[in-house]
């Protein structure tokens, strides 16, 4: 009886493959391509979304707010802490992209124009205690 454990497990791998590349598929359908940002007051505004560290389970939201000036707020409410955080920084525009530092870590953030036309901000970034994580973000509405 291995052969039929055996082809169920392979039939439970090629099912992943297959959820796994559809949802691929459907994430490509809706994200157009980069931006290039050449003035800060392209991204200037309020900005929220949805922050996925790399050591934890639990994604939580954030609200982040760019001003004219290159410098910007944070605020964060992760599920595990009581209340939110709270930092700031500034940002420089090079090469289309936008760098980032921070009280607390550093990012390189991207923008992206979704098919429909709105923009969706993406930004990877290294923390003081060199964790890392990713936020997704769109305009504030």
């Amino acid at each position: 009886m291995v052969i039929g454990t055996d082809l169920r497990s392979l039939a439970t791998v090629l099912t992943a493959l297959l959820v796994g590349l559809a949802a691929t598929l459907a994430g490509c359908a809706t994200i157009g391509g980069p931006v290039a940002v050449s003035d800060i007051k392209t991204v200037t505004g309020t900005w929220e979304g949805i922050v996925y560290p790399s050591s934890e389970l639990d994604p939580y939201r954030v609200t982040l707010t760019i001003r004219d000036d290159g410098t910007y707020d944070v605020v964060s409410v992760p599920r595990q802490a009581i209340g939110a955080s709270r930092s700031k920084g500034t940002i420089e525009i090079r090469d289309g992209r936008l760098f980032m530092k921070g009280e607390r870590g550093r990012g390189v953030g991207r923008v992206l124009k979704n098919r429909d036309g709105s923009l969706q901000m993406v930004v990877d970034a290294t923390l003081s205690d060199n964790s890392t994580l990713r936020v997704e973000l769109s305009p504030s509405q």
